[in-house]
């Protein structure tokens, strides 16, 4: 196809001073995503409710919880379709959506069976959000402040534990179970109505060719932060663009193939870890003699580091090297899985499982929310994001029966040895790949990529 002017929509959003404009993304889209966590988070209460009230078995329990993650499984994937195909905005509104219309059918649930249902079509759009969320945060964020921003919203997703964990502590025993999820339906309508005047990423726009919208909303957009910050510094200059085809078939050729790689095993190992370990906190302590009540403070008190970890990525995303601090993080984990099962005391056994818990949430953050949508290029950013999404929801179904055979035959080394195995292939793939994105424009992370599998460059 023929060569065009590109809009230059990448250099001219990297050059933004950050202003109320980016503040705004932030908040739209963290708050997206903040419903998945608390969502996900708030299914341990209501599933407790749901047993005690009669209202649930053990067994389909077991059913709702798989039923959440197959949801998601399949949510990241379309989401990547969708986000590619139609834009970003089409594919987050219409799974906050379905997240929220599910949520407030689930409060008149008449039978376990219709809540499972209910809770399959919410797991669609709350594993679709992160993959959006994620992707297009960082398309609107200059390269000097883009890891940091990208943490910061890990930070907002990361609470969602404390805050469902502490709302449903309130809200289940007054108010009962279904009130949970009318919380979460009523604020997921709320975000998407407040959403519609968020713009589409004009990155997405001129990688299909639609200038004009681009030009468009890029010039709304400079306009509202020169008004606020002044006269604007000049971009880099335009570069002519074709505008070619960007086929599926393409990321997983060789020139996208290794970054699907390490991007899948990033996914794979923030899974694992968190759904092999974290969520099994309360269970490793009390079947090492801890009582239920300490083993509770305990856990609480470890739960704090899902916030530190973000915390310590904000501090340490846009100053050292993203390869390098994944690296760094994942050694850390295996350092503290190693510590914990031998710690000993009040004031040990916390200590180092709130430390361990914290280095998996810096991965968690640094790896999801930044490495992950910086390696692919704009046409193939949410796909590329979305198929490494669905395998690390794959594995966070299949963690928990991994978990459970592990420790009942070789206790905690068990399952921090899993986690540790999952970590070292990260760490491999993520160093043989050699690709450095902190503080690179994302055109410069993937143009010869891009390029080179046939896509339209962006």
């Amino acid at each position: 196809m023929a060569d065009h002017l590109a809009v230059n929509a990448g250099s001219r959003l990297d050059r933004l001073p950050i202003s109320r404009f980016h503040w705004r993304i932030l908040a739209l889209i963290s708050a997206g995503a903040f419903l998945d966590a608390f969502d996900v988070y708030l299914a341990g209460g209501v599933i407790a409710a749901l047993k005690a009230e009669g209202f649930s078995t053990l067994a389909q329990s077991a059913v709702f919880m798989s039923m959440t993650f197959l949801g998601m499984m399949i949510g990241a994937g379309m989401a990547g379709y969708i986000g590619d195909r139609f834009g970003r905005r089409a594919s987050y509104q219409f799974n906050l959506a379905l997240f929220g219309l599910a949520s407030v059918a689930a409060i008149f649930s008449p039978t376990m069976t219709f809540l499972i249902v209910c809770r399959f079509v919410m797991g669609i759009g709350l594993g679709a959000e992160l993959v959006v969320a994620a992707g297009t945060l960082g398309e609107f964020i200059p390269p000097a402040f883009r890891g940091r921003w990208v943490s910061i919203m890990g930070m907002v997703v990361n609470s969602g534990l404390l805050v469902a964990t502490s709302i449903g502590y309130i809200v289940i025993p007054t108010l009962g179970w279904r009130y949970m999820f009318a919380i979460a339906g009523a604020a997921a309508l709320i975000v998407w109505i407040m959403r519609k005047k968020m713009p589409e990423s004009p990155r997405w726009l001129e990688s299909v060719g639609r200038f004009e919208e681009a030009e468009a909303t890029l010039t709304a957009i400079e306009r509202e932060v020169s008004a606020q910050k002044g006269p604007l510094p000049a971009p880099a200059p335009a570069r002519a663009i074709a505008m070619v085809h960007a086929p599926l078939k393409a990321l997983f050729g060789p020139k996208l193939r290794n970054r699907v790689i390490a991007a899948t095993l990033a996914a794979i190992a923030v899974n694992v870890s968190v759904y092999g370990f974290v969520a099994w906190l309360p269970t490793f302590l009390v079947s090492h003699g801890t009582g239920i009540v300490t083993s509770l403070w305990y856990t609480t008190l470890m739960s704090f580091g899902s916030v530190f970890g973000a915390v310590i990525a904000i501090g340490i995303a846009d100053r050292i090297s993203r390869r390098l601090s994944l690296i760094l993080t994942a050694v850390a984990i295996m350092l503290f899985g190693f510590l914990y099962p031998n710690a000993q005391g009040d004031v040990m056994v916390p200590l180092t499982g709130f430390l361990l818990v914290s280095s998996i949430y810096t991965l968690v953050t640094l790896a999801l929310f930044a490495y992950i949508p910086e390696l692919f290029p704009t046409a193939y950013r949410l796909r590329g994001t979305g198929f490494a999404g669905m395998c690390g929801r794959a594995a966070s179904m299949v963690t928990p029966y991994a978990t459970v055979f592990l420790f009942a035959n070789f206790g905690l080394h068990g399952v921090l040895g899993m986690v540790g195995v999952v970590l070292v292939a990260m760490i491999i793939a993520v160093g043989l790949l050699r690709v450095e994105t902190t503080g690179q424009s994302l055109d410069e992370v993937s143009a010869d990529e891009l390029a080179a599998a046939g896509g339209a460059t962006a």
